[in-house]
This record gives structure tokens, sequence and C-alpha cells, in this order.
């Protein structure tokens, strides 16, 4: 497996539709091997082949219950609309607050060419309609409303809260062993 360089907004591949994969070949698969490192290391959720340079209907996705490698993904059934800001790789600095269908299932080829529907909610959904917008040359910038820098985050008010959280779960062992300890 390699790290792949992610392409940014402005790179003429990310607004091109991307070329389904009609035979599953051995660099195909070195691709989403290369496409899960490369997510996993920048942080990120999914990648679509895009997004590292590949005109290829390829995504990869992780939102924490195991990895995905999906070919030629297409969804084929959705319902529900939720707004919620998102992120990208390929557009660093900035989120936006995005429409999305809140279930959707997505039938799509695996690496090993099985075809498999996938049923998703919330936000496995949501990163899978943002993945398969890559495929077809849309950014999330493109359906997004009040788009802004992500708030910071504090590591010194993360610490602050769980001194706070130590402080509270001290002073009760303390109440606890003063009842205890009356006659």
């Amino acid at each position: 497996m390699a790290l792949r360089e992610i392409v940014i907004t402005g790179h003429p591949v990310l607004r091109k539709k991307a070329k389904k994969v009609e035979k599953i070949t051995p660099l195909d698969l070195q691709l989403m091997d290369d496409m899960a490192e490369t997510m996993y290391n920048a942080p990120g959720v999914g990648l679509a082949a895009p997004q590292v340079g590949v005109s290829k209907r390829i995504v990869v996705v992780d939102v924490g219950d195991g990895l995905f490698k999906l070919v030629n993904p297409k969804i084929i059934y959705s319902e529900g609309s939720e707004i919620d800001a998102e992120g990208c790789l390929s557009v660093p600095g900035l989120i936006g607050d995005v429409e999305r269908y809140t279930k959707i299932t997505v039938k799509a080829t695996t690496p090993d060419g099985k075809t498999i529907k996938i049923d998703a909610e919330n936000f496995f959904a949501r990163c899978l309609q943002h993945e398969l917008d890559h495929l077809d040359g849309v950014l999330y910038t493109d359906k997004a409303s009040n788009m802004r820098e992500p708030e910071p985050f504090d590591e010194e008010e993360e610490i602050d809260d769980e001194e706070e959280d130590e402080t509270e779960e001290s002073e009760s062992e303390s109440l606890i062993e003063k009842e205890e300890n009356i006659p």
C-alpha cells in the first residue's frame, strides 16, 4: 500500500464524471488499498478515486463500523432529509451545511466481484452520498449553505472538562465515604 496525494479544489478530475469500472484489475485492487491508507492517514471517513486523481467509479468509506471498498456504487433507494455540516479532504479548511437523504440503499460491486446492497442511515448515508457525488464531478460546496471555517478544537478546554469530571467524581466518592462512616 502507498499514500496517494489528495487533489484539491481546482483540479479538473474533481469536476469530471468518473468512468465505470468494466473489470476489476489488480491495479484497481491496489488503488483501493492505497485509497484506504490515504483516507485513514488524512484522517477522513471516505475517499473517492477522483480525489486521488483517478477517474474511476471507486470509493472507500469507514465511519467506524469497518471499511467498505465499493466499485460502481449507485443509490437505488432514498428517503428522508436532514441538513448537517460537512467537510471534504479536497476542500481543506472549510465546512458547510448540506441537505442529504437520511436513509439510502446503495448497490455496488465488492473488490472480489460480488454485487452487494448496503442499507445506510444518518452519518453513514451522508458519507456515502458525499463520496458518490465525487464520482459525478459534484463537490459538497455545490450544494452547501453557510460555508465557514470549522471551529478550532481547543485541547485546553477538553482537558478542563475532563478535570471537572474527575473532580466531580472524587467529590461524589468523598460524599459516599462520609455517608458510610455515619454511625
